[in-house]
């Protein structure tokens, strides 16, 4: 067996380092997504003022991942990502500081996760950028290095909620809300002591690094419309994750409602799609270098699609559409490196955030209509003809890789593209 060598373990360690800390701040986000709620219901009784503060943390940070491509840019990836975890431990910090002292008001409580939402946001997006310059530093696939960053995303929300549901039975709200915040801390002395700059994408240096903010985000924009394949993509994800939103937030409540009568039924699917993503997005790690890229991505949306909602709508007992959710899980998670490798690839490096960060944003775009689309279909036609329906949708929504002929551009054309990162300061 022969040893990696030491010079190679050190040029890896910046990738291992920023998937590292992507996994400890996405898991703090979904310790905080219950933890906060639930410190607010039990201390003041209001489910008002509960959702209030969820709708002020949640909203900054889907937000924030869009519309800070262009501050990131200016600031360098590397310190967004850094200082955007920083300043996040701080905000989730002082809730349960402020708590002991009894200075936590309603409306402090909101200006303080409102902060933590949108520097969350922000450094999400940073985080995306610095993964191309680490894995050519690395000598790493882009498919590996982002199958290995997406993996720590699954992981962190597939983790993050029952850490924090578990620490809330030994412990109360404030402590696990303080634990968020050293999670976030963790997270930003990892990249900053693991984490090169020398990773983050060159800054432009021609007229386009002086442009005013709305000029650099019209710009990643442009990039997007400009880029056909990447806007058909974009567009594809938008559609299905649509389809999805009303399949887990009505149509399968609806189903395991009507058909089982127990909500545990309802949880064990949902887990079971999200341990196949999580399996998924290493096994793409892993084979994503090997595969061709159209073909993968074409049969892993195929199969992650139409399926589960064709299973669910002829069976009547847990094991199909447990099964299904797992394998579809399964096979949407394996396309997601070389979704994100294909991004890197046709992205200039001075524009990778800002436009990461639209694609981002046009993958969330349907998705607040998913719940009114699935509960239209199911008062207009029933819950089987709406499932077959949504089935038929998104079976078309998945027939692009199969018949345009801008996918070909997924393959590889000889070597990759280098990766221009930034001269180390």
């Amino acid at each position: 067996m022969t040893t990696v060598p030491e010079p190679t373990a050190r040029r890896r360690l910046p990738v291992y380092a920023l998937v590292a800390a992507y996994f400890v701040s996405v898991a703090g986000t979904a310790m905080s997504a219950l933890a906060i709620p639930w410190l607010v219901l039990t201390t003041t009784g209001s489910a008002t003022q509960t959702g209030l503060v969820v709708f002020a943390e949640m909203t900054p940070y889907v937000v924030m991942q869009a519309m800070s491509g262009p501050w990131v840019d200016r600031w360098g990836a590397h310190r967004a990502c850094a200082r955007g975890n920083g300043v996040a431990a701080v905000a989730i910090g002082a809730i349960p500081v402020l708590q002991a002292v009894d200075l936590l008001s309603v409306g402090a409580l909101l200006a303080l996760v409102a902060v933590a939402g949108a520097v969350r946001g922000m450094s999400d997006c940073a985080n995306t950028a610095l993964v191309p310059g680490a894995a050519a530093v690395a000598a790493m696939p882009l498919e590996r290095a982002a199958g290995l960053n997406s993996g720590a995303n699954q992981a962190g929300f597939l983790l993050g909620a029952p850490l924090a549901g578990l620490l809330l039975a030994l412990v109360d709200a404030s402590t696990v809300v303080l634990i968020d915040a050293v999670s976030f801390a963790l997270a930003a002395v990892l990249i900053g002591a693991l984490v090169p700059a020398s990773v983050q994408p060159s800054r432009a240096t021609d007229e386009s690094s002086r442009l005013r903010y709305f000029a650099q985000l019209a710009e990643g924009f442009g990039h997007l419309r400009r880029d056909r394949l990447l806007l058909t993509l974009a567009t594809m994800i938008a559609v299905t994750n649509l389809l999805d939103q009303a399949l887990v937030s009505v149509l399968l409540p609806v189903w395991v409602q009507e058909q089982l009568g127990e909500p545990v039924a309802l949880g064990l699917i949902i887990g079971a799609g999200g341990v196949g993503a999580l399996l998924g997005n290493l096994i793409g790690a892993w084979l994503g270098p090997r595969l061709p890229r159209r073909a993968a991505y074409a049969v892993g949306f195929l199969i992650g699609g139409a399926p589960i909602f064709i299973v669910l709508a002829v069976s009547s007992s847990l094991w199909p559409p447990l099964t299904m959710s797992f394998v579809g899980g399964l096979s949407t998670g394996a396309i997601n490196p070389i979704l994100a490798a294909v991004c890197f690839e046709r992205i200039p490096p001075a524009l990778l955030a800002r436009v990461m960060g639209v694609v981002k944003a046009s993958a969330w775009v349907g998705i607040p209509f998913g719940p009114l689309l699935g509960g239209l279909l199911i008062e207009g036609v029933g819950l089987r003809p709406a499932l077959l329906i949504a089935a038929a949708v998104f079976f078309v929504a998945t027939l692009p890789p199969f018949v345009l002929g801008v996918f070909s551009q997924m393959n590889r054309s000889g070597d990759q593209p280098g990766i221009v990162v930034a001269s180390e300061r």
